[in-house]
């Protein structure tokens, strides 16, 4: 390795490390721009920081070296809290000192209306600053708890935010923040990619429009430009996933190509290949012409295009016969070494043995051969095997010991075993070929023809299979144990219909072509002994112990030695990730070490379309150098798509831009998107409907957030708000002295807790999402805050002080619960509403008093929260009630401000309950509090009810509720109303009757026509029935 690309490296990787550990400054605008140490900074970013933007020093836990940190000044404002004491963050156990908490700024700022971008890139800094991040930052995690550990797919370093991070982001940062709050030490461990094809493609367009190639500056200037590439634009990507609200610990960010994941890259080849899993042989490559570079099966995307198929003679030498063929690319032809057809084939058994004439060969011949491969139906039931340029003839070869012979140069051009073509582009060379073999008369036809071709996934060019040296890995016996992983049950698939795609693959798996031919990625550690040939080499962790092998194998001290110039696949040293970035291999055997606590991981989290690209290798490399499988879970998520379920493409202008919706909608709305409404491993249908729909679930949150700290606690004293901070789940005590509708929400509230928890345990995210949504919106909101007002309001019945209390302990309870069930998918707007909420003093080594470092609502599965069945059972009785009586308003046409009498009839208990909440219900169905009754069912009174004119509504378990007609109607008015409705119908029945009874229109109208309007006939005919049945019930 050249000392001018180790101090290249050097630079990158202590620049990464520093970018890593800036806390606040990473945000200066959570969507376009950003601040950050290691990267050039556009002079706006640095004029508008520095006006409110001061300085402090950190030193990082996980690093020897210092840095300046930048630090948000907060103004001084008195503090004006509903909080029962005043929150600070620990400075002592802060990566950053002093910064003022965000959470008192909160308060004092108060809550207006719901705008995520006044308040997300705060919290975040906060979050940041203050080290919430660490794994250890909650003060009450069990420290003797297997940690949660969550690698997160290294991203490009040069790439930029889209659909497919923020669905990452989204569902890793619920299961990083959900086992957080449970009480797990959680470590989600960031970090990039060097992405070795894309970045060197990137800058070799940048030495093009230059004017040159990679070629002509050579290997060490350009890797210099590549690093430089690296410094200029690596860096968007980790801020742009901090604004989705990644709670990763960016202090362990990594890359890479940092020097200790480059060395654990060699140990890993090393300990292969001294195994025997890598070698190095002359097989058949996906070769990709643009990038000059062999890639891997999976690498290789075949479209559907249209082509031709060419048919010409193969002259059999010494007669005038010939054997007919086609291909798709003529340009093959200078490479055939034999002709091939079906042993039973009656039209060329003849031929058997004989020798062909290869076209404009100047006389080459080749032999024809018989081989049961060939299938005598299809086409002219001739091939033309060319060994050196298709998977197929290259076995045939191989079976029928054929010589190979390569056409093609590594640019895609032919060389000089093409003949008179040499050095023409393959597809010019496939014209002139063929306008030659035209001038031959040796053309049968053309025929259009469509075709799967393969192209390059990175570059888009036509991949050209050729037979070149690589080095490969033996993946049989490696991928035998990820099997056997899965199968025993040691790695569970989220979905596990997944497991049956996995067997497939793992069971028919070819070994892995790890060597690319280009400059930038880790250069295989492999060294060539002498000036010349490749026949001798040694493998070694550097130059130094390559040198030493070369000694130990007889040679001199002076020995030359040459670096492999191939560098490895970018897969292989991802597929060291989730145990290189914890520190192996230097602390294999430390107990003490990062890599005995937090390997092996507990989920790999991504997405199902790079299973075998990613998961699979990680899964080999982490058994196979290991012992240990890399991680207990991985969940695999779908695609996100259009609205349509078609592919998000520019082209059709379907693209959502994650980082635009961040700035108009907000980042939580974004994510809560993302991962409800579908199961894992589903494809994600996404349109902004969806998203404005969640940010108004958002704001309903947020107003009734208001509601309760505006005015259910107005006025409240000191020492009721310290009571009502939430500690811990409700006791039986407290909750067996609550009124009905208080027993239901909470039964209901912790009937959540239970489900969610369960449902975030077992991985069905979207399932826990829309609970939380279901339970906020159309319990707590639409019927529990409702019912409250007649406890808090005297106007609205409330004139106990006792109840007032319970209602407004209910209130808190249960919107703390939601905020902590929520707060993994919506981690800003819960956090920012939970600080105005009456709030338990934050414990003493706790670094920040955030919402993310607080207790999930049920820590100890084995202590089940207080209940009540027959609550529910009741309540909802009540909720039927209340349902009917509205629908009947309704029904009835019933102004929305007139209040109505009834008459309730319920059996025994359900009577006295519904008694108890007669305000409740009088206040939820707008009923006239002068013209309300509850009787005993089979009462006098009941059967009296019974009897009057009223509309019978029948509810459930006994109940029943009559509504005098009239108070539901006045009837000379609705006589009107009927009458007019009436007088209409039949005009139009008499129009349409009148059509129906035009032979003209009978005879000539289309039959669908017809039938149409006999439908609508019938529609209205009874229409007009109902309202003439409605007539008729009128009160005279």
């Amino acid at each position: 390795m050249s000392k001018q690309f180790q101090q290249g490296r050097k630079r990158s990787s202590s620049s990464a490390r520093k970018t890593a550990m800036v806390a606040m400054c990473m945000l200066a605008s959570p969507f376009r721009g950003a601040v950050a140490f290691g990267v050039r900074r556009p002079s706006w970013a640095l004029s508008t920081t520095s006006s409110f933007l001061g300085r402090s020093t950190s030193t990082n836990p996980h690093s020897n070296c210092r840095m300046t940190l930048l630090t948000r000044s907060f103004p001084t404002v008195a503090a004006a809290s509903l909080s029962t004491e005043a929150t600070s963050a620990s400075s002592s156990s802060s990566p950053s000192s002093p910064v003022r908490p965000y959470d008192r700024e909160n308060i004092e700022l108060g809550l207006g209306s719901y705008t995520p971008s006044e308040f997300e890139s705060k919290i975040y800094q906060w979050w940041e600053a203050s080290g919430c991040f660490l794994p250890d930052a909650k003060p009450n995690s069990d420290k003797t708890k297997q940690p949660y550990v969550l690698p997160m797919p290294p991203p490009n370093v040069t790439g930029r935010l889209h659909m497919g991070h923020a669905i990452f982001v989204a569902l890793q940062d619920i299961l990083a923040r959900f086992h957080r709050m449970r009480g797990r030490p959680v470590l989600w461990l960031p970090g990039t990619d060097h992405a070795g094809i894309a970045t060197q493609l990137q800058v070799e367009k940048q030495l093009i429009a230059e004017g040159t190639t990679r070629e002509e500056v050579g290997r060490e200037v350009f890797l210099e430009r590549v690093w430089q590439y690296k410094e200029e634009q690596g860096g968007h990507i980790t801020r742009q996933l901090r604004s989705l609200g990644a709670s990763a610990d960016w202090s362990r960010e990594r890359f890479t190509m940092d020097d200790d994941l480059s060395n654990a890259v060699s140990e890993a080849f090393v300990r292969l290949y001294d195994k025997g899993l890598i070698y190095r042989g002359e097989y058949m490559v996906n070769w990709a012409p643009m990038l000059k570079t062999a890639v891997s099966d999976l690498e290789v995307e075949y479209s559907e295009e249209e082509g031709k198929l060419y048919y010409f003679k193969y002259i059999v030498d010494g007669s005038d016969e010939y054997l007919p063929v086609a291909t798709t690319r003529p340009e093959t032809i200078m490479g055939d070494t034999a002709v091939c057809v079906h042993p039973e084939d009656e039209r060329y058994k003849h031929l058997v043995g004989k020798e062909a004439v290869v076209p404009m060969s100047n006389g080459r011949k080749i032999p024809i051969i018989a081989d049961e491969y060939v299938d005598m139906e299809f086409g002219t039931g001739a091939l033309k095997i060319t060994p050196g340029h298709d998977p197929n003839d290259y076995a045939i070869g191989k079976k029928f010991d054929l010589p190979i012979i390569n056409i093609m140069n590594k640019d895609g051009s032919l060389n000089s075993n093409a003949g008179g073509y040499n050095g023409l582009d393959r597809f010019d060379a496939r014209e002139k070929l063929w306008k030659d073999i035209e001038e031959a008369n040796l053309t049968i036809k053309v025929d259009p023809h469509t075709q799967r071709v393969p192209r390059s996934q990175r570059g888009g060019e036509v991949i050209e299979p050729l037979v070149s040296s690589q080095w490969f890995v033996k993946t049989e016996g490696m991928g035998a144990k990820a099997l056997k992983a899965v199968t025993d049950g040691d790695i569970e698939i989220v979905p596990q219909r997944f497991d049956k795609i996995w067997n497939n693959w793992l069971t028919d798996i070819h070994d892995w072509c790890i060597s690319r031919q280009l400059w930038w990625g880790h250069r295989i550690p492999v060294w060539y002994v002498g000036e010349s040939g490749e026949a001798e080499f040694v493998v070694a962790r550097n130059e130094q112990e390559a040198r030493r092998k070369a000694l130990e194998n007889g040679h001199p001290e002076d020995v030359i030695l040459r670096q492999e110039d191939d560098v490895l696949d970018t897969w292989f040293s991802s597929g060291l990730w989730p145990f290189a970035t914890v520190g192996w291999p230097n602390s294999e055997g430390d107990k003490e070490s990062d890599l005995a606590r937090f390997y092996p991981a507990s989920c790999l989290e991504t997405g199902y379309d790079i299973l075998f690209f990613w998961v699979a290798r990680m899964v080999m490399m982490g058994i196979e150098l290991t012992g240990k499988s890399p991680f207990s879970v991985v969940y695999l998520h779908g695609l996100v798509r259009a609205a349509d379920g078609s592919k998000m493409s520019k082209t059709k202008g379907n693209v959502i831009d994650p980082l635009d919706t961040v700035a108009q909608y907000g980042a939580d709305s974004l994510r809560y998107s993302l991962v409800t409404g579908v199961t894992p491993g589903q494809d994600i249908p996404l349109n902004m409907e969806k998203i404005e729909a969640n940010r108004n679930f958002a704001n309903k949150l947020w107003n009734s957030c208001k509601f309760v700290t505006g005015n259910a606690l107005k006025d409240v004293d000191a020492e009721e708000l310290a009571q009502l901070a939430v500690s811990g789940p409700m006791t039986s005590e407290e909750f067996d002295k609550l009124l009905l509708p208080e027993k239901y929400i909470i039964t209901k509230c912790h009937a959540l807790v239970k489900s969610v928890t369960e449902d975030l345990e077992n991985y069905q995210l979207g399932a826990a999402g829309s609970k939380i949504y279901e339970f906020m919106w159309d319990q707590y909101a639409d019927w529990y805050i409702e019912i409250s007002k007649t406890r808090l309001y005297e106007g609205a019945g409330g004139n106990n002080p006792e109840e007032a209390k319970a209602a407004r302990r209910v209130l808190v309870y249960v919107l703390d619960t939601i905020l902590r069930l929520l707060h993994p998918y919506m981690p800003y707007v819960t956090e920012q509403l939970w600080h105005h909420l009456p709030r338990v003093s934050a414990a003493e080594n706790a670094p920040a008093h955030a919402l993310m470092l607080s207790d999930w609502p049920q820590m100890d599965d084995s202590m089940p929260l207080v209940a009540s069945g027959d609550a529910v059972t009741s309540f909802e009785c009540f909720q039927a009630l209340t349902r009917s009586i509205r629908n009947a308003r309704a029904e009835y046409n019933v102004e929305p401000g007139k209040k109505i009498s009834a008459v309730v009839v319920a059996p025994g208990k359900l009577k006295g309950e519904i008694e108890k909440e007669l305000r409740s219900l009088v206040s939820l169905a707008k009923l006239d509090p002068e013209q309300v009754a509850v009787y005993e069912k089979g009462s006098e009174e009941a059967k009296a009810a019974m009897n009057d004119e009223s509309v019978q509504l029948v509810i459930q378990d006994g109940v029943e509720a009559f509504l005098p007609l009239s108070g539901l109607i006045d009837p000379e008015k609705e006589r009107k109303r009927l009458t007019k409705q009436q007088e209409k119908l039949q005009v139009e029945i008499q129009k349409l009757a009148g059509r129906l009874q035009s032979k003209g229109f009978v005879d000539k109208a289309p039959a669908e026509v017809v039938e149409k309007a006999r439908g609508e006939l019938a529609e209205l005919e009874a229409q007009a029935s109902t309202v003439q049945k409605s007539l008729e019930a009128l009160p005279q």
